[in-house]
């Protein structure tokens, strides 16, 4: 089942002479389960594409439909609460609250939707993320790598439909990237979420099942991964 459509995805920044096309009629689809990592230089579209996937910005033109709802023909307020019940955002720099322990920030979705806590997933992310042990503690007492994971949490809690990782290890040295993109595989295993990584290291790229590379807003290549 196509968990993800992308459909003729437009995005133009300015108007006239000055007008940069950052993506140029983007298409593919995404079935449950998928793990596809999106690659490309600098420039090339990736994180225009991620913003307008995770609603955070609207298109120029097309549609992206994520578990059968057509995004962006939803207002504002409807398109807040989609994108915190069914798409789970994890940012290269964690965009934590620091006033917030780690459980706090990993509930935090679940509180802005006015949700009960649901005790027995916490605990079980925790354990998971190897945070247990970590849960009353503030990021500035974190490494790293432990926040990272404490945003992964966080994007796990609602049961997304999709999770979204820009360029998730990105701040992190080569011993807890390892870690944090074990994490996200096992999330992918486990729980069969769909993931989308953006990344530029190749070996990330390689791990998943799906290599979609982009270049001057535009697909120039979507291949499988032969393992």
């Amino acid at each position: 089942m196509a968990i993800l459509q992308v459909k003729d995805l437009t995005k133009i920044y300015g108007k006239g002479a000055a007008a940069v096309t950052a993506l140029a009629g983007v298409g593919f689809t995404v079935e449950k389960g998928e793990f596809i990592a999106i690659v490309g230089a600098s420039g090339s579209g990736k994180s225009t594409l991620m913003h307008l996937i995770g609603g955070v910005d609207r298109p120029s033109g097309g549609s992206v439909i994520i578990d059968g709802q057509p995004i962006f023909d939803m207002n504002e307020s409807e398109l807040a609460i989609f994108r915190r019940r069914h798409i789970g955002i994890i940012y290269q720099f964690y965009n934590l609250i620091p006033t917030l322990t780690a459980e706090e920030n990993i509930m935090l979705p679940r509180l802005l939707d006015n949700r009960e806590a649901d005790g027995q997933k916490l605990r079980a992310i925790l354990e998971t993320t190897g945070l247990s042990d970590r849960a009353r503690h503030l990021p500035h007492e974190l490494s790293g790598g432990q926040q990272q994971r404490v945003s992964i949490g966080r994007a796990l809690i609602n049961d997304p439909a999709l999770i979204l990782a820009d360029e998730p290890t990105g701040n992190l040295d080569s011993k807890a990237s390892r870690e944090v993109i074990d994490l996200l595989k096992l999330s992918n295993r486990k729980y069969n979420q769909t993931l989308l990584i953006i990344t530029h290291d190749e070996s990330i790229a390689l791990q998943a099942d799906r290599i979609i590379t982009l270049a001057d807003g535009k697909i120039i290549r979507a291949e499988g991964v032969e393992r």
